[in-house]
């Protein structure tokens, strides 16, 4: 293969990783935030 499309399949996957990544941190840093507002202040989990 062309060494033009091996460096964009390098950068795609590099970019699709982090992508993927950055969305399932984001989801875990909410289900905490949710799982301490419902523990400081006594609010519902789906607020």
């Amino acid at each position: 293969m062309n060494i033009g499309l091996w460096i964009l399949m390098i950068i795609g996957g590099i970019f699709g990783v982090g992508l993927v990544g950055g969305t399932v941190i984001g989801m875990i840093g909410v289900i905490i935030y949710k799982i301490y507002r419902s523990c400081r202040y006594h609010i519902s989990l789906y607020d």
